[in-house]
């Protein structure tokens, strides 16, 4: 895969991850000294690894986000080895040991049960990784059957599975994908506001005070970070629209 870019096609990434970044300050300036810190996950699935060169070319961004298994593997091999990938796709039980191969992954963020978390701490320790591989809880906050993740109810009890259980997971935090439609009636997005309480009685049961929230995409994100989000995940606001995707049997 090429690795060439153009210095127009730099230019326009750098200035769109620019317009996110100055959004991202502002929404956390306003704030005041409630803000939280927040990560910008730039969100390059389907899109060149030339692309993904020229974010930590021309600006130094260093945290990308990927959907799918073969295309996060093949990227990781031909991009520098500092960028620290997010795998924010659904992950199937039988693609965790390559999954769990990629020695520069930062966080898986789309654990979405208890058996699939004991089969990537499996994973990892087959890979012997050289420390616990973070994780985030997926959560389906707005209970639609078309959705990933477990139901608030569950997030206890798989936390706590993989506090006790899975010695090659860090248990970092939780993630959502919010409705595309939710409603705000009363000033706050319902989705984001069920995400905080799931943290809250996780890190209340376990004694954990550091649990991130993923939580934002591009037409959400400011209002994300307002409701604490520590995690964004932006894609086509920065790299354009995709190509549809073509699944092959390695996806």
């Amino acid at each position: 895969m090429s690795l060439t870019y153009t210095a127009e096609r730099a230019q326009e990434i750098a200035n769109n991850l620019a317009g996110v970044k100055a959004k991202l300050d502002q929404t956390l300036q306003s704030k005041g000294a409630s803000a939280q810190k927040a990560r910008l996950v730039a969100v390059s699935k389907l899109k060149p690894s030339s692309d993904i060169l020229a974010a930590y070319e021309k600006v130094g961004h260093r945290n990308f986000g990927e959907n799918y298994v073969q295309e996060l593997e093949e990227k990781s091999k031909e991009l520098p080895s500092d960028i620290q990938w997010h795998f924010i796709g659904s992950l199937q039980s039988n693609k965790c040991k390559v999954v769990a191969a990629i020695p520069n992954l930062y966080v898986v963020e789309t654990v979405d049960n208890a058996k699939k978390a004991s089969t990537l701490d499996k994973a990892c320790m087959a890979a012997a990784r050289a420390k616990p591989l973070r994780i985030f809880l997926q959560v389906n906050t707005s209970g639609e059957e078309s959705k990933s993740g477990m139901l608030p109810s569950e997030v206890l009890e798989v936390a706590q599975h993989v506090v006790s259980t899975c010695p090659h997971l860090k248990l970092a935090g939780l993630m959502t994908i919010g409705s595309p439609n939710p409603d705000l009636e009363n000033g706050e997005n319902p989705d984001f506001k069920s995400l905080n309480e799931c943290r809250g009685a996780v890190q209340d049961a376990l004694k954990i005070n550091d649990l991130e929230l993923s939580m934002g995409m591009s037409d959400d994100f400011e209002r994300a970070l307002q409701q604490g989000s520590t995690n964004i995940r932006v894609g086509s606001t920065i790299f354009g629209s995709r190509p549809p995707f073509k699944k092959t049997a390695a996806a």
